[in-house]
């Protein structure tokens, strides 16, 4: 049987290209960047490639860029470091309910700190209001992030709006672009925003490599204690293969973008024809004119995520019911939740499907009749 991959919004193959090129450098690259004779001088050269390319990449300056250990990191590095680095300011913070949980938890944390957080309400079709964002603001909010694009639905956000909102707020404007770098074409200054996340294993990249754009403007306090590495703001000896690789990764994603989107879009379009050609209930979470190529959020009635997930495994297909970091929970998606509200059957019987380079034609066909074969099984139960 063969397995079928559609949980690419997760974590994505790392492209051959990027393997090859990281263990090349692996190989030959182990000096320390902060080292001063030519071993150390030869790391810190591909260091300063990569940050000056994925910077361009952003439209950001090199100096603006912060390596992290990934998404996780650069967001808690984004809220934690500013609210601590600004609370002489204010302590009023401000996030959407539907954020991934690197954002959510952290600012769980800060209120423990003292901070107050105001959790902004999502509509059903999945959208921040800009509004909300504006009546929510005080003289004392100090940072504002709301992500580009939901890691459970897809839909984008309207940051540029929200930005332009915050123009002349002191507040900081963090988006965790996780799942938008290398689908949607990014630009720091026109989009608006001060600080922004992403992560290279979401886009056929390394695990365990991140960067945190912060605008040179932006007061920052550093979480870790140690060396001055990342301009004193991120003390820890870089990891050169995967900085390196990082860099291979974003430079195939912006070479190849346009291609991508189509063929994502392709497969997302195909596998719902052919999960309607099999006559089963399900219906599209999140407004489908306002969403990323490559995720497709499904409510199935009379199942439940659970059993559906288990079962769409022992068929061979890798699929999942939010974001990879409650993976195998069994609670309601705190996503759907805030889309919905609490007890809403989609909260619990809805799976998120994403495309990418594992992919074909062929195998998007054979996984839609897998699902609908689970789905009947489970609807008759």
């Amino acid at each position: 049987m063969e397995h079928i991959y559609l949980d690419h919004a997760a974590t994505t193959p790392v492209h051959p290209e990027v393997l090859k090129h990281m263990c090349e450098i692996e190989g030959e690259v182990f000096g320390n960047p902060s080292s001063v004779h030519a071993f150390g001088r030869k790391a810190r050269k591909l260091v300063d490639t990569a940050r000056l390319n994925i910077a361009k990449s952003i439209g950001a300056g090199e100096k603006e860029m912060i390596f992290t250990s990934g998404g996780t990191e650069a967001d808690n590095l984004a809220l934690i470091g500013v609210a601590r680095a600004n609370q002489d300011k204010g302590k009023h913070i401000i996030v959407s309910s539907q954020e991934h949980h690197a954002v959510l938890h952290t600012a769980e944390q800060l209120e423990k700190e003292g901070f107050h957080v105001t959790y902004l309400q999502v509509k059903e079709d999945g959208k921040i209001a800009v509004e909300d964002v504006s009546n929510a603001l005080t003289n004392e909010t100090i940072l504002v992030s709301v992500m580009y694009v939901n890691n459970e639905t897809g839909v984008v956000q309207p940051i540029k709006e929200i930005a332009a909102e915050l123009e002349n707020h002191q507040a900081y404007f963090h988006t965790d672009a996780v799942q938008a770098f290398g689908l949607i074409d990014i630009d720091v200054r026109e989009l608006g925003v001060d600080m922004l996340t992403v992560s290279a294993h979401k886009i056929n990249g390394p695990k365990g490599i991140g960067f945190l754009y912060a605008n040179e403007n932006v007061k920052l306090q550093s979480l870790q204690y140690g060396g001055e590495q990342e301009r004193k703001r991120r003390a820890g000896t870089e990891d050169v293969a995967r900085i390196a690789g990082f860099e291979k990764a974003v430079t195939l994603a912006i070479d190849e973008r346009e291609q991508r989107i189509k063929t994502y879009e392709g497969f997302k379009q195909q596998f719902i024809a052919r999960l309607r050609e099999q006559e089963i209930d399900f219906q599209i979470n999140g407004d489908q004119q306002s969403t990323i190529a490559s995720i497709v959020n499904i409510s199935f009635p009379k199942t439940n995520v659970e059993a559906l997930l288990t079962n769409l495994d022992l068929d061979g297909i890798a699929a999942s019911s939010g974001s990879a970091c409650t993976a195998g929970s069994v609670e309601p998606s705190h996503v759907l939740t805030a889309m919905f509200g609490k007890g809403h059957e989609c909260t619990t019987n809805s799976i998120r499907f994403s495309f990418g380079l594992a992919n074909t034609a062929e195998n998007i066909n054979t996984a839609a009749q897998r699902v609908a074969k689970s789905v009947k099984r489970l609807s008759r139960l």
